[in-house]
Parts: structure tokens; sequence; C-alpha cells
């Protein structure tokens, strides 16, 4: 009696994922011409016969984008989706989101993505490092999925992308502090890593390079819960006359800390925010902030993924969008 050859036998053998044999047995065109033929040849030594009524499911047609998250709370990423579905609807295509917790391997959860046959993918998920990013560019490449980086900083430019220019937003709302008499100047930054994050670091930095002062970044958490106590905690004793926080939440966050231990915003300690989200508008003082157009960029990265999915000429794979400081009575 014959043993049945399973599918993860092949991709073992041929040494690829489960998802690259699921698409040379369905969308062969969409697979690298050397690993299509080592796979069939795996195929063709070990006998391996797919169930015919799998290949015609997974065969059908259909324009499918998969959508990579890594927090869908944040106020930003809600918006960005508004966007990409927005243009989604205009071309009929469904959306497959999926989202990488703090725990997700996410080179597993790429490999789940890409056997899902998903036609294209966005990456919203600005929490890979550079090693992990060249991981999941290798899989979508080897795979011949086209893909864009929405609202992600990546340094390599052959990797399409839609987003601001943070670190001269950085840059800008720190000088603007600086303008405005303010010298002991904090970023409040985040523990965990995000790439845009970064860059917003490296204008503040800059700005504060350039007038001779020193740089103070402190890190905590985007929960309010947490960060409100770091904040009354660790600057109980310190000396600070101005505060840029990465996201409005924590900014508005610090706020009321500072208005709550008698340091008045904005007479004692300006402050100021990114992604002008509804908290700029909602707190009091109003909040100063640098405006991201992030539904833009969720709409206009869908754009340029569906250029790449019909193999459509580009004009430029790197997309810069503008941003404006909006002030308001913290700064």
């Amino acid at each position: 009696m014959s043993v049945k050859v399973t599918i993860y036998e092949v991709a073992l053998a041929a040494r690829v994922s489960l998802a690259t044999v699921s698409r040379v047995l369905n969308n062969p065109e969409k697979v690298k011409p050397d690993t299509r033929e080592r796979v069939l040849k795996v195929i063709k030594e070990l006998g391996y016969r797919p169930n015919a009524i799998a290949r015609g499911l997974a065969s059908r047609k259909t324009t499918t984008v998969g959508v990579l998250v890594s927090d869908i709370t944040r106020a930003s990423v809600a918006e960005m989706l508004g966007g990409i579905s927005d243009i989604a609807m205009k071309y009929s295509y469904s959306i497959k989101l999926f989202s990488a917790h703090e725990d997700v391997n996410i080179l597993e959860l790429i490999n789940d993505i890409v056997a899902e046959q998903v036609d294209g993918v966005l990456i919203l998920n600005d929490e890979l490092d550079i090693n992990r990013m060249k991981k999941v560019q290798e899989l979508f490449d080897e795979n011949e999925i086209p893909f864009v980086l929405a609202n992600v900083v990546y340094e390599d430019k052959s990797v399409p992308s839609v987003s601001i220019d943070y670190e001269k937003a950085g840059y800008e709302i720190t000088k603007l502090m600086l303008e405005s008499g303010r010298k002991d100047i904090y970023m409040l930054s985040t523990v965990r890593k995000y790439s845009v994050n970064d860059k917003k670091e490296l204008g503040y930095t800059k700005a504060m390079q350039e007038a001779n002062l020193m740089p103070r970044i402190f890190r905590t958490s985007g929960t309010t819960s947490v960060n409100r106590q770091h904040f009354a905690n660790f600057f109980a004793d310190k000396i600070i006359d101005g505060a840029i926080g990465v996201r409005d939440s924590i900014a508005v966050s610090f706020m009321n800390i500072a208005n709550e231990t008698g340091r008045n915003v904005p007479e004692m300690v300006s402050v100021a925010g990114f992604q002008n989200t509804k908290y700029a508008l909602l707190s009091r003082p109003t909040l100063t902030s640098i405006d991201i157009p992030v539904y833009d960029i969720g709409a206009v990265a869908m754009r340029l993924l569906t250029k790449l999915m019909n193999k459509e000429q580009l004009d430029s794979l790197q997309v810069v969008l503008p941003h404006y400081i909006v002030r308001r009575e913290s700064l």
C-alpha cells in the first residue's frame, strides 16, 4: 500500500515554504522560474498528487490585498485604513487584515499571508527592524508579490513606500519650540522601537545640537495608565520647559501631569505632539501638533500598489507627502 505524499514533504524537500508550493500549483507565473522548476521536479520525484478540489478553490481569481498592521487600536492606523479602504472599494478589491502583535513570529505570519494568495501587500507595521525587514522583502520577492510600505521608514530606496519626512518634521517642531524661548526641551518617545520615531528623534537631536543644547530623550509606554506614572516620577525633580511627544496621546498625557503638578502649560512648559489627531483638539489647552496626512498616506499607498500589481510604469517608488505644523494653545 503506497504512502500518500503531503505538501509538507514537498516543501521540505524543495527547501521552500508551503506558500511557494501552493503558488507553483495554482499561480505558477507568480513564482521565479528556477524555484518553480525545483518544486515541480520534487513533485514529480515524490509522486505528489494535490487534491483537485483544493486546487480549484485556491486558483479562483480574486483581487485581494493583504494589509499588515502592528496595532490597530492606534488612531493613525485606523485613519490610514480608511484611506486604503476607500481606494480598494473603487477598484473592487478585497482586503485581508493581518495583525502582527509583539510576540508574533513575523516570518511565519508573512508565509501565512503568501499562502492566502494575495495579489499585493501593504505594510503598515513600523516596528520591523532592518534584519526582519530584509527577510520580509526576500519572501515577497521570492513569491513575486508586490508590496508597499505605508508610513514606514526603510532605508532601501528600491522598496516602494509612502510617508512624510519625519526627520524634517522633528527638526521643525523643535526649532519652533526653541524660537519661542524654550531650552530644556525633552522628546517623549517610546520604549518600543518604531522606524518613524527614530527619524523624529534624529530631527529633534539635530535642532538641539545646532542650538548648542543637550538633547534629552525620555522613553515611556504608549499606554496612558503607564506613562502618566512614568512622567509623574521622572519629571518630579527635573528642569523642563518644553516637551515634544512622538504621538499626540503621549503629549497630552504629559501635559495633564504637568498641569496637575503646578507646571502650567503653556506658561511654564510648552508641549507639542505628532499626528494632529482628535486628542490634540480635545485636550485643554489644545495641543500644537505636526499634521501627518495619514488618510492620504493610506490612499496613495493603495494607488501605488495598484500600479505595481498591474505592472504599470511608476514615476517614483518613494512618495513623500507634505506635512505642516498646526499651532494651538500649548505652544
